[in-house]
Formats: C-alpha cells, sequence, structure tokens
C-alpha cells in the first residue's frame, strides 16, 4: 500500500479575483512541489465530480442548491467579502468534495495506506448553511458523513491544525458523541470561535494559541490536550484538516511554525492512526498563503504519509 495524491486541475478554475489569498496559485505551488524525483513513490488519483446528494450528507439540500445556483455564468459572485465564485467554482468545488470522499473509499478498501488532497475551495469553515471564510462546502465533514454511510466506520475523527478555527466542522460534529473534532489555532483570530470551553458534549477539544506562538507551544498543545485526547476518543478513520498557514512567513496569522512543526505533527497523527485505526488516514487542503511557505509545508507533510 501507498500514500496517494486527489487532485484535479479544475480547482484551479475556481478564482475568487486577482488579489484575493486564496488563489490557484496555492494549488500550483503544491502540485509543482511534489512533482520531483523524490515524491516519485506517490500515486496520483483524479478527484472525481461528487454527486452533489453526496453533500448533503453535512449540508441541507436547500443550501447546496443555494450554493450552486449562487455560481455565474460569468464574472463574480459573492457569499461574502471573503467567500467569491467565479464560473469554474462549480466543478473546483464538487472535485474538492469529490477528492476527499474517493480518498476515503480507496482507503476504507485497503488500496492505500493513506491520502492527501491538495484541492480547492478549502472547507473547514463551511457551516451546514453557511458559505465563509473562503468555503463553500465542508469538505472534510463531508467525508466522515461520507465514510459512515458508505463503510460504517461510526467513530471518526478531525484533526485540524489551520491556523484559523474550523468553527463549521465544529458545528457539523458538536452533538455527536461518536463524532471528535479537535483543533490548535491562534486565538483571537477569525472566524472568533474556538474557545477551550467549547467542548460539544465532550467530543470537541480546542488547542487556542496565543498570537506569536511557535513550535513549542504548539507542540506542548497537542502533547498535553489533543493527541492524549484523540488516542482516547480511538478513531476508525481520521482525517485531517490540513491548514498551514500557521507558517511563520504567512500573512494572515502571527504564529511562527516551520516545515518541521508540520512534519512532527504528521508523525504524531500517523502513529495514532497505526495503534487506532489501522493507518487509515485522510487529509485534504485547508489554508496556506505564502506560497513557497504552503508548497515547502505540504511537501513535509507529504513526506511523513509516505513513512506511515
Amino acid at each position: 500500500m501507498t500514500t496517494a495524491i486527489f487532485s484535479h486541475i479544475a480547482c484551479l478554475d475556481h478564482d475568487p479575483g486577482q488579489y484575493h489569498p486564496e488563489c490557484p496559485a496555492r494549488l500550483s505551488s503544491i502540485l509543482d512541489a511534489l512533482n520531483v524525483e523524490k515524491f516519485k513513490g506517490l500515486a496520483w488519483r483524479e478527484a472525481p465530480m461528487i454527486d452533489p446528494a453526496v453533500i448533503e450528507l453535512a449540508h441541507p439540500a436547500r443550501f447546496v442548491d443555494r450554493v450552486l445556483g449562487a455560481i455565474p455564468p460569468m464574472g463574480r459572485a459573492a457569499f461574502d467579502a471573503d467567500t467569491v465564485v467565479s464560473p469554474g467554482s462549480r466543478e473546483a468545488a464538487l472535485r474538492a468534495v469529490g477528492a476527499v470522499c474517493a480518498a476515503v473509499d480507496a482507503v476504507a478498501a485497503g488500496e492505500l495506506t493513506n491520502a492527501f488532497c491538495p484541492v480547492r475551495p478549502p472547507g473547514h469553515h463551511a457551516e451546514p448553511e453557511r458559505a465563509m471564510g473562503f468555503c463553500l462546502f465542508n469538505n472534510v465533514a463531508i467525508g466522515a458523513f461520507h465514510a459512515r454511510k458508505a463503510h460504517g466506520y461510526r467513530r471518526i475523527a478531525v484533526v485540524d491544525f489551520d491556523v484559523h478555527h474550523g468553527n463549521g466542522t465544529q458545528a457539523m460534529f458538536e452533538h455527536d458523541a461518536d463524532l471528535f473534532y479537535a483543533s490548535s489555532h491562534e486565538y483571537p483570530l477569525y472566524p472568533g470561535t474556538g474557545s477551550a470551553e467549547e467542548r460539544g458534549v465532550g467530543n470537541i477539544v480546542n488547542a487556542p494559541l496565543p498570537p506569536g506562538a511557535g513550535g513549542r507551544e504548539f507542540r506542548a498543545a497537542y502533547e498535553r490536550v489533543v493527541l492524549p485526547a484523540l488516542d482516547a476518543f480511538a478513531p476508525e478513520l481520521l482525517l485531517i484538516s490540513a491548514g498551514f498557514d500557521a507558517h511563520r512567513a504567512d500573512p494572515l496569522s502571527t504564529l511562527e511554525l516551520v516545515e518541521d512543526d508540520y512534519a512532527w505533527i504528521t508523525r504524531e497523527l500517523v502513529g495514532i492512526a497505526r495503534r487506532r485505526c489501522a493507518d487509515r488516514v485522510v487529509s485534504a487542503l485547508e489554508g496556506g498563503y505564502d506560497l513557497e511557505a504552503l508548497a515547502n509545508s505540504a511537501a513535509a507533510h507529504v513526506r511523513e504519509l509516505m513513512a506511515a
């Protein structure tokens, strides 16, 4: 078994505008970084177009229809000041969800050890009935609900190390004790959620980090709070919201992580997956807005997935 990359060129066609940080070059930079000799062991899979009915596992049908119906035939439209769509956004969004669900299928079938889905638009801010924070549909949460319906997994965990709290994933998970969501993030920062007191039904673990925190504080939060809780939860499948915008070079935060911090947390997470869920890990891209830091951090993440 091996590590696979699930992506599609159509994810480059989601174009929120020339000066928008969530730009197509984010994906290009990652694909270029992975398309080199040292990653020749990767399997590459094309992300399929998901049936919109699968999205309805996490989002009401009326919301799915509203989002897809708002995508313009030309020009751009906006759900809010941050969340902008273009004609290519429909296929990009459906393939972003499709990538995560196809990766779940392949990992569940034992075809792969794990997978990384460099796709866009990202997903973890998308609430059940609200597109926000650059996100249209919650790719990882949909993947979790798909894993339940298609493969019978009951206990599913999401760990989110994006610098912004995944309010959407938390909102979708917080009332279900068989779903686990843990997030490390700068706090206070957009979207304003993610305090340590937000615990759902005991299944939500937030590890807020103060502005300016670096690798030492990040690792301590995981060692003391997140990893023990994840291990105790004993998931059947682990999903990762892999945002790389806590990097010291990123323009949208003040945290001070470096590539080795992302390699470290990936090793820790795959270690728990090895013990608890037969190595089943699916990771999906969230944030990261300095192109060089994003590419290097994603490469560090994938190297550790390949070593699992």
